[in-house]
């Protein structure tokens, strides 16, 4: 990791999700990671890159059955205005 980088672990709670249509809260809980991760961090939603294991540990249940939170590394790199999202490594 660089020093120009700020690295936080962020539990993002996911329980708002269950009042969308079952079909859709996969896709919903994305979206409430990265409105969540871009709140905390004050950057816009399009400068935040999700990793493939969190859609993953998203998806893993199936679009009806997302987590109802999940503990999420994000990396803010200063230089290049963007932030990393990832899962901790247990």
């Amino acid at each position: 990791m660089a020093d120009d980088a700020e690295e936080r672990i962020i539990i993002v709670p996911l329980r708002k999700v269950i009042d969308t249509p079952r079909t859709r809260r996969a896709n919903k809980a994305i979206k409430m990671i990265r409105s969540h991760i871009a709140r905390h961090l004050k950057m816009d939603e399009e400068n935040i890159w999700l990793d493939t294991p969190i859609n993953e540990a998203v998806w893993a249940r199936g679009r009806e059955r997302p987590p109802n939170k999940l503990r999420v590394k994000t990396i803010k790199f200063k230089d290049q205005d963007l932030v990393e999202v990832t899962l901790p490594e247990s």
